[in-house]
C-alpha cells in the first residue's frame, strides 16, 4: 500500500543523504519519481547533504500546488510512482493535505524529510501537519552528538557562538562562515543556553541547577 512516510530529525543527521539514495535506490529499480525541496542549504533549487552529495529538485514556494503538478504530468502522459520531498517542514499546511492526497487517491508513495521542531522548541507548521496526517513518522537513528557528547535532539541557533532564542523562524545559515549559525545541542544544554562555544570559554562543570545551598546541609 502506498505511504506517507516523514523521515525526521535534527540538523546533520542524515536527512538529505537519506533523501537522495532513497531515490536513486528507487530509480534504479524502474521506478520514476520526483524530488522537491525548499530553501536548501545550496541556496539553489537543489538537494544537498553535508556530505557533498546533491541532485537538481524542483523549488517549493508557498503557492506550489502538488495536486495540480502531478495531475498535470500525469495528464501529459508523464509517470510518476513516488516523491521526494525534503526541508518539508517549510512546506505550508494545505501542502502536506495535497501530500496526503495524493498517496490516497493516486496511489503514490511520497516521502518526506525534514527537521521537526525549530531553535525554540516550537513545532515547523509543515512538520506538525506531517506527523498530523503522516502513515508512518521514522526518526533518523543515526543522529548527530552534542558537544558534551551526549545525544544531540535540540537545533540552536547562534550568533556569534552564543544561543539565541528570539528571531525569525525561518533563517538559512550553517552553509557558510558567517554570523548566524546552527548547533545541535542535548535538552539539558539547549535549556541552559550552553553551546560548545561557551562551554570551552568557562572551561568549568557546568553551574548546578539551582542557586541556594539545601536547607539542613552541612555549612562551612
Amino acid at each position: 500500500m502506498p505511504e506517507l512516510v516523514f523521515h525526521t530529525g535534527p540538523m546533520d543527521c542524515g536527512k538529505s543523504t537519506l533523501a537522495l539514495q532513497l531515490h536513486h535506490t528507487q530509480s534504479t529499480h524502474g521506478r520514476q519519481g520526483r524530488i522537491f525541496t525548499r530553501n536548501d542549504r545550496s541556496g539553489q533549487p537543489r538537494i544537498s547533504s553535508r556530505l557533498g552529495l546533491s541532485e537538481a529538485a524542483l523549488e517549493v514556494n508557498e503557492d506550489f500546488d502538488f495536486w495540480r503538478y502531478v495531475i498535470a504530468e500525469l495528464i501529459a502522459g508523464q509517470r510518476i510512482d513516488y516523491l521526494v520531498c525534503d526541508e518539508a517542514q517549510f512546506y505550508v499546511g494545505s501542502q502536506i493535505e495535497q501530500l496526503a492526497r495524493i498517496v490516497d487517491e493516486l496511489q503514490m508513495d511520497v516521502y518526506a524529510f525534514g527537521i521537526l521542531a525549530d531553535f525554540r522548541t516550537r513545532l515547523f507548521p509543515g512538520s506538525q501537519r506531517l506527523v498530523e496526517l503522516a502513515d508512518r513518522v521514522e526518526t533518523l537513528p543515526l543522529g548527530p552528538l552534542c558537544w558534551c557528547g551526549a545525544r544531540g535532539t535540540h537545533n540552536a541557533r547562534t550568533v556569534d557562538g552564543v544561543m539565541v532564542t528570539e528571531g525569525s523562524q525561518v533563517v538559512v545559515g550553517d552553509t557558510v562562515q558567517g554570523e548566524i549559525r546552527y548547533e545541535v545541542l542535548c535538552r539539558a544544554h539547549h535549556r541552559r543556553g550552553v553551546t560548545a562555544m561557551r562551554a570551552k570559554a568557562t572551561l568549568g562543570a557546568d553551574p548546578l541547577p539551582f542557586a541556594q545551598p539545601l536547607s539542613g546541609g552541612p555549612r562551612t
